[in-house]
């Protein structure tokens, strides 16, 4: 006995299907990214995600804050930060307000540093995604924001 499948069934596969290709593409460029760090700037990416974040943020940020930021814990930052003090990239300093709350922040080295890598990071992707021309990207750009409104429910 064959059962048919309806118009909502359908759809689902389709979107499990979409869902690993998404997922598919995610791996690879994050691959991709991950190997230009290290063999560019011999770097890994939670250390330039940390990087970046407090690029973002020049004047500092709680170390607490640092780990909502990029959805790790306060662990997995700590790590991150205690290496990039050591190279001479990352400064800790006591909040003024509270004793209790270290803020971080990139050096000079760090900023410059940091830069680089950026622009690096940048190119590395620009060329993983040349496919995608100006009407790609709007058309993705909004999909993607249809697709997650979708996802907050």
């Amino acid at each position: 006995m064959s059962e048919t499948l309806t118009t909502a069934d359908t759809l689902s596969k389709r979107r499990l299907k979409t869902w690993i290709r998404l997922l598919g593409l995610t791996r690879s460029v994050e691959a991709a990214l991950r190997e230009h760090l290290r063999t560019e700037h011999a770097t890994t990416l939670p250390r330039f995600d940390v990087m970046a974040a407090l690029w973002r943020r020049r004047e500092g940020v709680a170390m607490s804050e640092l780990g909502r930021m990029l959805l790790v814990s306060n662990g997995n930052v700590t790590a991150v930060v205690d290496r990039l003090e050591r190279d001479g990239l990352a400064r800790r300093t006591p909040s003024v307000a509270d004793r209790r709350t270290i803020h971080v922040a990139l050096t000079e080295t760090g900023l410059r540093q940091f830069e680089a890598q950026a622009a690096g990071h940048e190119a590395r992707l620009n060329a993983l995604l040349s496919g995608l021309d100006e009407a790609d990207l709007e058309a993705l750009a909004e999909i993607l924001k249809r697709a997650g409104r979708g996802a907050g429910r």
